[in-house]
């Protein structure tokens, strides 16, 4: 394991970079791309045992604190989802340019926003050998924050209750506000004229001007048109147990896109929902990933970056 820097035009991104010693080079390299707000090249605790299983699998591993964030310039809430994809592009040309990796056998792996993140990367270039998305909604930003926000209040009130109805609305007010950017001012107003009912807080409670210019900026993203211009291997992986995104919806999207005429035959989809599993593939209560996740990322990897396979899935 070593730190290091890279640059993205005038950002300078510093990350961690594991290449296992034992592996003949050159070897598979994979960028993990972490999820939304200030994640750093952890992404908490949760990149540590998946970078420690691809390096004993083998593959060099690169992860890097998100712009803003620990040792990286710049600023996140400033970024546009083509910087931060900008970004993951840098990592994983920096990546590609170290002795021990093999070049067309390095790609990228995303979880959450960082799956959006991927994918845009991902959608633009032709010498992608796979890209994994790891709980990444098939819908937009505001969908997904709306059922997150829903699931948190089914939780703290029961299914049915009218403060879930009544917080709900106004959620649906405040991306409406976004819509119309809106100054924060005024989506605070709402918020004051609302009573600041104590379950929006999981949303709205640290929102300020800065991230708020950010939620308005990303709220209607849509994956689709970057699944459509895939051009190689996609894995989507999924937790059963996932409150925050929508599993069901977002396999029914990532489905439609392999499905669509637009879609190259090389761009495959393979799709694994862990049952028990949450947002972070981790057992309830637990910070156990669930059994067998790991295996199976590795597996689809090797399987993928092995000549003989032709990359098809």
């Amino acid at each position: 394991m070593q730190d290091v820097t890279f640059a993205n035009g005038e950002v300078e991104l510093a990350g961690s970079l594991r290449v296992p010693v034992e592996a003949d080079p050159p070897v598979g390299g994979v960028v993990l791309v972490g999820g939304s707000g200030p994640t750093d090249r952890d992404n908490g605790t949760y990149f540590q045992p998946i970078q420690q299983h691809l390096a004993e699998a083998g593959f060099a591993v690169l992860s890097y604190d998100k712009r803003g964030v620990g040792r990286s310039s710049g600023d996140w809430r400033a970024a546009t989802m083509d910087d931060l994809a900008a970004d993951a592009v840098a990592a994983l040309s920096f990546l590609r340019a170290q002795p021990e990796v093999r070049r067309q056998a390095a790609g990228l792996f995303g979880h959450s926003e960082g799956g959006w993140v991927a994918l845009r990367a991902s959608s633009a270039r032709g010498d992608l050998p796979w890209v994994v998305t790891n709980s990444c909604p098939g819908v937009s930003p505001a969908e997904q924050e709306r059922y997150a926000l829903g699931n948190h209040l089914k939780v703290l009130h029961g299914d049915g209750h009218p403060e879930v109805r009544r917080t709900l609305t106004l959620y649906d007010q405040l991306a409406e506000a976004g819509r119309r950017n809106a100054d924060f001012s005024t989506a605070q107003q709402l918020v004051d004229n609302a009573g600041a009912p104590p379950g929006l807080a999981y949303y709205w409670g640290d929102v300020d001007e800065r991230l708020w210019s950010f939620l308005k900026r990303k709220q209607d993203h849509d994956p689709t048109p970057d699944l459509l211009q895939l051009r190689c291997p996609h894995l989507a992986l999924f937790g059963g147990a996932d409150s925050t995104v929508p599993v069901a919806d977002s396999i029914r999207v990532f489905a439609a896109a392999a499905c669509h005429s637009a879609r190259l035959h090389r761009a495959t989809l393979t799709v694994e929902v862990l049952p028990g599993g949450d947002h972070r593939l981790q057992t309830e209560g637990s910070a156990a990933l669930v059994p067998g996740y790991l295996a199976k990322v590795s597996r689809w990897l090797t399987s993928h970056v092995t000549p003989s396979t032709g990359g098809s899935s």
